[in-house]
């Protein structure tokens, strides 16, 4: 599994792309008054509330998401793991602002236990985390897949991405990547050895 070190450059190069943190989407329900973020519409925020009050995935669904989030982006000493930055609530908002997400998420998530069912008797919630790791590495390397498990590669792969994007565009991700965005700096005017280069002063 490719840790958070191999993907830093990967994400760098990608805020450029990135959408409103997870951190920052509306989760007042529709009825409630909505707050508005900088840099907003107020019909985004009121979107943003009604898809945040409606639920996508189901409680099993949602723990799978979990595990498998962690399984990415695991807790380590340098930050925390994907679903204590909130990366599962990212997912599964993606998937209702996203309808194309979901016919590939709910078929994936229905792939991972069927493979786990198959292989140990129980669903992928409780299995071991060494079984776990057993089916993740068949999925996790594309070009080393199997061609028995292309759906579980096709699954486990947006997974990844998006698993990437919710923890990279969160303040934990943020933290991580040293990225501060656009922050003010003290000028304190032209230097003196400039000014006397073109024989100025702030006093003339």
């Amino acid at each position: 599994m490719k840790r958070r070190d191999t993907l830093k450059s990967i994400a760098l190069g990608s805020l450029g792309m990135a959408t409103v943190p997870s951190t920052d989407l509306v989760a007042a329900p529709p009825e409630a008054p909505v707050k508005v973020p900088g840099g907003r519409q107020k019909e985004e925020a009121i979107r943003d509330a009604k898809l945040m009050a409606e639920k996508f995935f189901t409680p099993h669904e949602l723990k799978t998401v979990t595990i498998l989030c962690d399984i990415i982006l695991p807790a380590d000493k340098k930050t925390v793991s994907a679903s204590q930055a909130g990366v599962p609530a990212f997912i599964e908002f993606m998937a209702k602002d996203q309808p194309a997400n979901q016919v590939p998420l709910r078929g994936g998530l229905r792939w991972l236990d069927s493979e786990s069912i198959k292989r140990f008797e129980k669903k992928f919630v409780e299995i071991t985390p060494a079984q776990r790791i057993e089916i993740v590495d068949d999925i996790a390397y594309p070009e080393q897949a199997k061609p028995q498990f292309s759906q579980g590669v096709a699954f486990f792969s947006k997974m990844r991405d998006m698993t990437m994007t919710g923890f990279f565009t969160t303040r934990a991700g943020f933290d991580f990547l040293g990225y501060v965005g656009n922050t003010p700096n003290v000028w304190n005017g032209v230097p003196d050895e400039v000014l006397k280069q073109y024989n100025l002063s702030y006093d003339s």
